[in-house]
């Protein structure tokens, strides 16, 4: 991200009255939510910010308001679970690891499509020094996730397919209890390539309870459209350009586009 790009969302977020850490688990601790992802160029999300100062917080941390994040996603060598995802099956799911740079945490979290197609999350604390590979008690924490949802059990040869890296903030509605968070520097890469996206763009998710909360009637405003985007699907298809992406062309080439 360029130094003037970083400028403007410091300066953003600056317009934002802090909140805690657990202030933002208490106000919105949504893990079966409804997301919508936009990619907002830097200056519209100035101009969204300011339009929402007066009811979003943001998380602070030691006086830090934007924290590096690392994700390293599972799937099969043959790339099953992305697959799932581009035939749009009913049970579809993701499997990763999600570390905290900054503080040094980590989490395992499984993602699931709901029937509804909303978003549930299910996490467990996670050694940070193994965030690259799957232990026995992540293997049954996922084979109990997918038995209590689907009433399947584990694909097996699940391995590290991919990382991604970023920065992100996270802002809360205080009226409404949504969470968005907002994340910049996004960088993918595997074991033979890398990929930088969106230096001047911030992906923004909207996370609700159902329907569109204030964030997104103001994009909407903004004349900005929400977008199918899922980060590993994206940085999967990108890295390796011989997989099928029918749902993400148009994703994608806003996104090189931007890059």
């Amino acid at each position: 991200m360029t130094r003037r790009t970083h400028a403007a969302m410091t300066g953003a977020l600056a317009q934002l009255a802090p909140i805690t850490l657990e202030e933002v688990l208490a106000e919105a601790s949504l893990q079966t939510r409804v997301d919508r992802k936009y990619l907002v160029p830097i200056a519209t999300f100035v101009e969204l910010v300011t339009r929402l100062r007066h009811r979003f917080a943001v998380l602070e941390i030691d006086g830090q308001r934007t924290f590096r994040y690392e994700s390293v996603y599972f799937d099969t060598p043959s790339h099953g679970l992305y697959r799932q995802h581009v035939q749009r099956r009913r049970y579809r799911y993701k499997v990763r690891t999600r570390s905290y740079l900054d503080s040094g945490e980590c989490s395992f979290e499984v993602k699931l499509k709901g029937n509804r197609s909303e978003t549930v999350k299910s996490r467990m604390p996670y050694p940070l020094e193994d965030r690259a590979r799957l232990t026995g008690p992540a293997r049954e924490f996922l084979a109990e996730q997918l038995r209590t949802a689907y009433g399947v059990g584990v694909i097996d040869r699940l391995q590290p397919a991919l990382t991604t890296t970023y920065r992100r903030s996270t802002l809360v509605d205080r009226v409404e209890h949504a969470r968005m968070t907002c994340d910049i520097d996004l960088r993918f890469f595997d074991r033979d390539a890398a990929v930088d996206v969106l230096p001047n763009t911030v992906l923004v998710e909207s996370k609700t309870s159902g329907r569109a909360g204030a964030a997104d009637l103001v994009l909407r405003d903004l004349q900005v459209r929400p977008i199918q985007v899922s980060k590993y699907c994206v940085a999967a298809a990108l890295l390796n350009p011989q997989l099928r992406a029918n749902p993400w062309h148009r994703t994608l080439r806003q996104l090189t586009r931007s890059g």
